[in-house]
């Protein structure tokens, strides 16, 4: 297998091309990078910006540059020795437009389209309506009022000879069995030959064959006698007479799929989306056909070389992770004779481990960014933040509490479909027994319910049909919470629902609830007699079988559940320190110690030595310096609680009322009858201190103009996914433009001396700390067990916030005139910390030294080392240890009361004095020391970031001699060559 080094992530579309990275591919050779780590080349929707809405697996997009364009790249990375791995989604494809040829066919053909069991779809739904439909989603508004108002009408595509369904962009295939009544309505005798020719077709695959020349047969008539040919055909289906419009709804409703308001989705789609995204439909790779289509390219991508290594994208929404992981390695590992490097994206609970029996390399690094993020918060700050947060908005100071109040507003407003699915399966396992069949549908939907609102993780991953000890951990927690809130009634429906969802291989005794017979929800316990007893009389096969789709459909249901519930909306809600709030963590866990970090990077040194290790991604709500700078306030707690009150009370007068409009005064109580409210305010001054770029002047009108423009954009999703006052599904345009017009007039030109000059001044205050936690980070993630990974762009300060915003171009020509020689120190860099090149040439040296001692940081043991002194708590050190080589790495945290944060501000330091550096004064340090290895204590070291080449004194390292010029060090031993 190569492992990579490091990865460098690159977000490919028309704007960023396969040719446009091989340009730069000196640049990323030069910084260090092994592997480009590329969004999926598969080809997507046109247009697409990321590229998870695939709608051709077969081939290379073509806006991203083709296969051509891909194998260029191929070429010039070989040249300097890197390699390729790819983002690839197999989870689910792109249904919003009119690219996908699959989900065309089954509109097409219905049941008997070819593809009809590459997507999920329940083809047997309850509503009648929707019985061998596939539900569209589709309409702006209802579909009589669409129909009427001519919005949907018969089209004809002279290209592929086909009757369509058009509205708007969209368009959907007219089943061939019902061309013949569209023809015959002309009444002319060459549309009625032509008709015959599709006379007797039915769906089944055999008469497919047939309906396609008869298709070329009508394409070929219209070529030569022009299109003008059907304009009486498609006139008798015209939406805009009540007659031909009669028309044309019957023609619909004898369609394989029924035309809706995109409304309905929630409650009526029958086939299972990407979370709730109705423009994304799940695909059954657990299926072996449908597993070799979707990966026949990437496959042969593989074999032919071009491609070293996976991500697979969501590996929760699949059926069986683990089967699916293990097919993927075996058919990997036939096609070449190398193990193939595989991550996947997994979202880990604390205290969650990833599963020993995938054979995978790792996770994504989501796990890594929540750990180091948590370690550069102060414990002390949670409690009287989270009494700041809940006293200015009167929201509860538990995010556990929003969290469960969203996972229930999710499941009843846009998972509702889904929830109904799942307690259909559990209600077809009831009735298939005599002892559970009195157990009624909605009993088992509000037992569900409870189950998935409190189950704390993603999913489970049961094993022929039952939990592991792994998944009982977690499962436990979701039924303790379920029996807390389930009337007692519900208790032996909830005891029978563990069962199948994975508890027992076999049917728990019919619980006694001291009813008389018959009049118990579970039925007449006397039917227990007539099921298989003893130990081995597990379920029949039929019944394991509806087990497995059972919870199959619970699992997911579950993880689309928590990322809805808890990344999407309360991570939008809940605002104790916005720093917590991000993809992977748990905004209830504030802080982490030095030991559980270090505990952490010693299992995943022992488990998964070459997980990837990320601290910013595509998906990430907020950039990893805008967290770095945010966790400060954790620090400052009380004075930032008094900046945020002083802050409100001044912007008091720009506040709107909810319909928009200028209020002259707001009651400062507890009230959200405002825009934009005190929870999405007090949000955004956390945003904006934690965006504000560190050379932006307050009297810049035109930057600060800019920076209000990507924060409005941040704030209107915001306000959407928190769907208090907003949403996506229902705006409030007036409250939305009145939190818009608040933002901007508090930024306005003429706050300059006021809150500009507050704003401003407060984060140069902090500017400091923040940038120390930044190199903290990212000195961590270079030298921990694992591959760092690195995000497009982020080599220099990232204060993006959430997507489209931290996929905004890159300027790669900057970052590469920027570049150091190998042997410049970091340290030359850091009086001017604020254009952040300091963080960029850190990178670069630290992966030199990667590159250099490749052994040392990927296989090297961790080795957590103990602090002492005054001011140990502000330390974190560990070696790295392979052979004979070792690496000491120590770096500052915690450290804003060391560089005088806490202190009264007066007059900014002059720029490039020690005043001004995001570096602690050595003789603050005092005693404080790094108690080293004994093999290292005759041993010369020397920084790899700094000139620096402290002495270890009696077993000690002084933090006043290792961290003198830079606020952290990477020691190696004296001798190694810097180039």
């Amino acid at each position: 297998m190569t492992v990579p080094r490091s990865t460098l992530r690159l977000q490919f579309h028309r704007g960023f091309t396969f040719d446009d990275a091989a340009r730069r591919v000196e640049y990323f050779a030069a910084l260090g990078i092994s592997h480009l780590y590329a969004s999926p080349v598969t080809t997507a929707e046109p247009g697409s910006q990321h590229g998870y809405d695939t709608v051709d697996y077969t081939q290379v997009s073509a806006e991203c540059g083709g296969e051509a364009g891909l194998q260029r790249l191929v070429e010039k990375l070989r040249a300097h020795g890197m390699g390729l791995i790819v983002d690839i989604v197999p989870n689910h494809m792109g249904v919003g437009g009119s690219s996908n040829a699959w989900w065309l066919d089954i509109l097409e053909w219905g049941r008997h389209s070819p593809y009809a069991r590459h997507f999920d779809v329940d083809w047997h739904s309850p509503d009648p309506a929707l019985r061998g439909k596939v539900l569209l989603p589709t309409l702006g508004a209802q579909y009589g009022d669409e129909l009427a108002a001519g919005r949907i009408a018969l089209r004809f595509a002279a290209d592929s000879g086909r009757f369509l369904i058009g509205y708007g962009p969209h368009v959907f295939p007219v089943c061939p069995v019902d061309y013949p009544a569209i023809l015959q309505s002309a009444d002319r005798a060459d549309l009625s030959a032509l008709a015959a020719r599709f006379q007797g077709l039915t769906t089944q695959p055999a008469d497919q064959p047939r309906a396609a020349e008869a298709r070329d047969a009508l394409r070929e008539f219209v070529a030569r006698e022009g299109e003008s040919a059907l304009e009486f055909v498609l006139e008798t289906y015209a939406p805009e007479d009540p007659v031909t419009r009669d028309r044309l709804h019957r023609l619909l409703e004898k369609q394989h799929f029924r035309l809706a308001w995109w409304r309905t989705a929630s409650d009526e789609v029958n086939w299972r989306r990407f979370f709730d995204i109705s423009t994304l439909a799940a695909v059954r790779v657990e299926r072996p056909e449908v597993f070799e289509a979707v990966h026949a390219l990437i496959f042969r991508l593989y074999r032919d070389g071009l491609v070293d290594g996976l991500r697979i994208d969501h590996i929760d929404g699949l059926a069986e992770p683990r089967e699916y992981t293990q097919r993927l390695r075996q058919r990997l590992t036939e096609l070449r004779e190398t193990t193939p490097y595989v991550v996947v994206e997994k979202i880990l609970g604390r205290g969650e481990a990833l599963r020993d029996d995938w054979p995978v390399d790792g996770t994504t690094g989501y796990d890594f960014m929540n750990d180091v993020g948590a370690l550069l918060h102060d414990p002390a700050g949670a409690e009287p933040l989270a009494r700041t947060w809940s006293e200015l908005t009167g929201r509860s100071p538990r995010f556990a509490d929003e969290a469960l109040d969203a996972r229930r507003k999710i499941l009843a407003e846009n998972l509702t479909a889904e929830l109904d699915r799942a307690a259909r399966a559990l209600h077809r396992i009831a009735r298939d027994s005599l002892t559970t069949r009195d157990f009624t549908y909605p009993t088992l939907r509000r037992v569900l319910t409870e189950l998935v609102v409190h189950f704390p993780v993603y999913r489970m991953y049961p094993q022929s049909a039952v939990r592991s000890a792994a998944d009982n951990v977690y499962f436990d927690v979701a039924l303790a919470g379920a029996r807390a809130t389930l009337p007692r009634s519900d208790h032996a429906a909830l005891e029978r629902v563990n069962a199948w969802l994975g508890g027992s291989a076999e049917e728990p005794p019919p619980a006694r609830t001291g009813a008389p017979a018959g009049a118990g929800s579970s039925g007449a316990t006397g039917a227990a007699q007539a099921q298989p007893q003893g130990p081995n009389a597990g379920p029949p096969s039929h019944v394991n079988s509806a087990r497995r789709n059972a919870q199959a459909l619970f699992s997911q249901l579950s993880a689309p559940l928590a990322a809805k519930a808890i990344e999407d909306t309360a991570c939008y809600r809940y605002g104790r320190l916005l720093s917590r709030n991000e993809v992977g963590a748990d905004p209830g866990e504030f802080a982490l110690s030095v030991e559980q970090f270090h505990a952490g990077n010693q299992e995943r040194a022992q488990r998964f030595p070459h997980a990837l290790l990320a601290t910013a991604t595509h998906d990430h709500k907020r950039g990893e310096d805008v967290r770095a700078r945010l966790a400060v306030l954790s620090e400052i707690a009380d004075e930032w609680s008094a900046t945020l009150r002083a802050w409100s009370t001044l912007n008091a007068p720009q506040r709107r009322a909810l319909d928009g409009t200028p209020v002259n005064s707001v009651s400062q109580d507890k009230s959200d009858a405002w825009a934009p409210g005190p929870a999405a305010e007090a949000m955004l001054y956390q945003t904006l201190v934690g965006c504000w770029p560190p050379q932006l002047r307050p009297d810049d009108d035109a930057g600060v103009k800019e920076l209000a423009e990507r924060v409005a954009q941040w704030q209107l999703k915001a306000l959407r996914e928190a769907k208090l006052h907003t949403s996506w599904l229902a705006p409030d345009e007036a409250y939305e433009a009145g939190c818009r017009e608040f933002l901007f007039d508090i930024l306005a030109p003429q706050r300059r001396d006021g809150f500009l000059k507050e704003l401003a001044a407060f984060v140069e205050r902090i500017g400091r700390a923040g940038a120390l936690n930044s190199l903290q980070q990212t000195v961590l993630r270079l030298t921990s067990p694992g591959i760092p990974d690195l995000y497009q762009g982020t080599e220099l300060w990232d204060f993006s916030l959430v997507d489209p915003d931290n996929r905004r171009p890159v300027d790669f020509a900057q970052r590469e005139a920027w570049l150091a020689p190998t042997q410049t120190p970091p340290s030359e860099f850091l009086a001017d910390w604020r254009d952040g090149r300091v963080k960029l040439a850190m990178i670069q040296r630290v992966l030199a030294l990667r590159t250099h001692l490749p052994e040392l940081l990927s296989q090297g043991a961790y080795l957590p080392l103990a602090v002492r002194g005054k001011h140990a708590a502000s330390v974190i050190a560990f070696a790295r240890r392979h052979g004979n080589a070792w690496a000491v790495v120590v770096a500052s945290r915690l450290a804003a009361r060391l560089l005088g944060v806490d202190e009264a501000s007066g007059d900014a330091a002059a720029p490039g004095t020690q005043a001004d550096l995001p570096l602690v004064d050595p003789a603050r340090w005092e005693d404080t020391a790094v108690e080293m290895p004994a093999d290292l204590s005759a041993r010369a070291l020397f920084d790899w970031l700094s000139p620096a080449a402290p002495k270890v004194d009696d077993g000690l390292l002084y933090l006043r001699d290792a961290l003198t010029v830079m606020p952290v060090a990477v020691l190696v031993e004296d001798g190694v060559p810097r180039s």
